[in-house]
C-alpha cells in the first residue's frame, strides 16, 4: 500500500511529490498539522464534547467525601452488586463461547446437513433487543402466561439469576458465533491439511491447531458478549435480577442525592476496563501465528458422519430457542389483544417517535462523524488518533451510566435542555458516533489519495477539495453509518428513559412500561415492530458478506 500526500494538507498551488508508504501502511501525510481547519476545528469540538458524560461523572462523584466513598464501595450491598453481576457477565460469556464456537465450526468447517440455513438462521436472535427477548420470556413463563394458559400448569419462574442468564445467552451469543465464523473463513486451510497427514484426526487437529488460531476471534466476541452483559439494562429489570445498571436506575429514581449513582456508575466503567484489557491480553499475537491466512482456496469440508444428525438437533434447538419460540410468544400476546380490542393504532404514536428520535440521532451522529473519520484517514497526526479514540469514549460506556452523566449536565449547566428533544439526540450520538466514524473512515480508507492529489494538482483548493473530492467519497461509508447509527437508535432502552421529553415515549419505552405493569398484550405490538426494523442491519451484513465473498 503506498502512503500518499493528504490534499488538505498541501498549501494551493503548490506542487508536491507522493509520500512513500509507513511501516505500518497507514495513510496520511508528515504534515497533518497543516490539514485544513475546516477539518480539525470541528473534529476537536466533537470529541470534546464526547467527554463530558465521563468528566461530569466523576465531578458528581468527587463531591463525595473520602470516607462516605469508602462506606459506599466497601458495602455489603455493592458487593454483593459487584458478586451478581460479575456471575452473569462470566456465565452468559462462558455459555455464548461454548455455544458460538462449534456452531460456527459446524456452519463453515463441515458437512452439516443445511449448512447455509443454519449460518443464518443461528445469527438472527441477535436482532431481538434482549429486553423484548425478556419480555417473551416473562409472558410466557410468568403466572398466566402463555404455558400456564395452554397447558393449565405454573412453569418454574422466570425471574432472577436463570432468566436473566437464558435471555442473555440466547439473543448475545451470535456476537461470538458471527466473529468466528469471519475468523474460521480466513484461517490457512494448510496447517489442518499438515495435521492430518501426519496422522492426527479430526478432533485433535480441532482441538490442537484450529482452536488456537481462533483465540483472537472467540475473544474478541466474548469481550462483545461481556460488555452487552454489563451494559444491559433492560432484560435485568424485566427479569428481577440486580446487577450494576440496575441498581444505579433504582438510585437515581429513589434518591434525592445522585452522587452515589454517579460512583456506582464509575464502578461499572472500572468493570468495563478491567474486561478490555484481559481481552487485549489474551488475543495478544504471540510469535505472529495470527497474522497466518489462507491463500484464497477455501478449506475442505469435514465429513460429520455419526455426528450429522446430533449437530443437526443443536442448531435446530438453538434457532427454535432463539427465534422461533420468542416471536411465537409475541404474535400470540398479538393476536390475544386483538381479540379483546387492543387498538392496532396505539402504536403508530410510539412508532414515528421512535423513527424521529433515530432519525435525528443517525443525522447528528454523520455530521459529527465526517470531520473525525477524514482527519483520522488522511492524517499520521498523533491528535488525530487521540481525537478518533476519545470520540470512542461514550460507545465504551454503559447507556445508562451516560445517561445519568447527562441527567447531571443537563439540571446542573443547561437546565432549558434537560429531557429535551436535543439532549436525547446528543445522548445517542455519545453512545453511536464509533460506529458512523469507522463505516466513513473505512470508505475513505479504501480510496487513494491520488485522486485528492489530482484535484490540487489542477489548482483547487484545500477546502474546494475537501469539498467536491473528499466529502463525495465519503458518502457511501456516511449511508452505512448513518443507517447503523439510525438502527442501533431505534432500540435504544435506558438513555430514552431518563432524558426523553415527558410524555415521549417510543417504541422501546412502550415495552418496558406495558412489560412492567403485566400488559403482555399491549407490549406485543410494539416489540413486534423493534424485531422487523432491527433485522434489517443484520440482513444489509449478511448480503454485503456474501457479496464480497463471490
Amino acid at each position: 500500500m503506498s502512503r500518499d500526500v493528504t490534499v488538505l494538507a498541501e498549501p494551493a498551488g503548490e506542487p508536491h511529490e507522493p509520500t512513500p508508504a509507513t511501516p505500518s501502511g497507514r495513510r496520511g501525510s508528515p504534515r497533518a498539522s497543516r490539514t485544513h481547519p475546516a477539518v480539525w476545528i470541528p473534529a476537536l469540538l466533537v470529541a470534546a464534547g464526547m467527554l463530558v458524560p465521563a468528566a461530569f461523572l466523576v465531578l458528581q462523584a468527587s463531591e463525595l467525601s473520602g470516607a462516605r466513598i469508602v462506606d459506599l464501595v466497601t458495602a455489603p450491598e455493592t458487593l454483593r452488586l459487584t458478586g451478581r453481576t460479575l456471575l452473569l457477565a462470566a456465565s452468559v460469556t462462558t455459555a455464548s463461547l461454548l455455544l458460538g464456537v462449534p456452531i460456527a465450526w459446524l456452519t463453515v468447517r463441515s458437512d452439516l446437513p443445511g449448512r447455509r440455513f443454519f449460518a443464518v438462521a443461528t445469527a438472527l436472535p441477535l436482532v431481538i433487543p434482549t429486553y423484548v427477548g425478556g419480555y417473551a420470556l416473562v409472558a410466557a413463563l410468568a403466572p398466566g402466561g402463555l404455558v400456564q394458559s395452554w397447558f393449565g400448569f405454573r412453569p418454574p419462574s422466570p425471574y432472577g439469576f436463570w432468566g436473566a442468564f437464558t435471555a442473555l445467552t440466547l439473543f448475545t451469543f451470535p456476537y461470538v458465533l458471527l466473529t468466528v465464523q469471519a475468523s474460521l473463513r480466513g484461517l490457512d486451510p494448510s496447517l489442518e491439511e499438515a495435521s492430518r497427514s501426519l496422522g492426527r484426526g479430526p478432533l485433535q487437529t480441532f482441538v490442537r491447531v484450529t482452536l488456537p488460531q481462533l483465540r483472537p476471534a472467540a475473544a474478541a466476541g466474548g469481550l462483545l458478549v461481556t460488555l452487552y452483559v454489563l451494559s444491559d439494562f433492560g432484560a435485568v429489570s424485566m427479569l428481577r435480577y440486580s446487577t450494576f445498571t440496575r441498581a444505579v436506575y433504582l438510585q437515581y429514581r429513589a434518591a434525592f442525592d445522585r452522587a452515589p449513582a454517579a460512583l456506582l456508575g464509575l464502578m461499572l466503567v472500572l468493570l468495563t476496563i478491567v474486561f478490555l484489557v484481559l481481552e487485549a491480553r489474551v488475543a495478544r499475537d504471540r510469535g505472529g501465528q495470527f497474522g497466518v491466512r489462507g491463500a484464497g482456496r477455501g478449506a475442505s469440508r469435514i465429513r460429520l458422519g455419526a455426528w450429522r444428525w446430533p449437530a443437526v438437533a443443536l442448531c435446530t434447538g438453538v434457532v427454535v430457542a432463539g427465534l422461533v419460540l420468542p416471536v411465537s410468544v409475541i404474535v400470540y400476546w398479538l393476536v390475544r389483544g386483538l381479540r379483546v380490542g387492543e387498538p392496532m393504532a396505539a402504536v403508530l404514536g410510539p412508532a414515528g417517535r421512535s423513527l424521529l428520535a433515530a432519525a435525528l440521532g443517525a443525522l447528528a451522529g454523520v455530521v459529527c462523524a465526517v470531520p473525525i473519520a477524514v482527519w483520522a484517514a488522511r492524517s499520521r497526526s498523533r491528535v488525530a488518533r487521540l481525537v478518533e479514540r476519545a470520540s470512542f469514549t461514550g460507545y465504551a460506556l454503559p447507556g445508562i451510566v451516560v445517561a445519568l452523566a447527562l441527567v447531571y449536565v443537563g439540571i446542573r449547566t443547561v437546565p432549558s435542555l434537560y429531557q429535551t428533544l436535543a439532549m436525547l439526540v446528543f445522548a445517542y450520538v455519545v453512545l453511536f458516533l464509533p460506529q458512523a466514524v469507522g463505516a466513513i473512515r473505512s470508505s475513505l480508507l479504501q480510496v487513494n489519495p491520488n485522486v485528492e492529489d489530482a484535484a490540487r494538482t489542477l489548482g483547487s483548493s484545500r477546502l474546494a477539495t475537501l469539498r467536491r473530492v473528499t466529502l463525495p467519497l465519503a458518502r457511501r461509508g456516511a449511508l452505512a453509518g448513518g443507517a447503523l447509527v439510525f438502527l442501533t437508535a431505534l432500540k435504544e432502552l435506558p438513555a430514552t428513559l431518563l432524558l426523553a421529553p415527558t410524555g415521549y415515549d417510543t417504541l422501546a419505552t412502550r415495552v418496558w412500561s406495558a412489560t412492567t405493569e403485566a400488559f403482555f398484550a399491549r407490549a406485543a405490538l410494539p416489540a413486534l415492530t423493534l424485531v422487523v426494523l432491527g433485522s434489517a442491519p443484520l440482513a444489509v451484513a449478511m448480503i454485503r458478506e456474501r457479496r464480497e465473498r463471490t
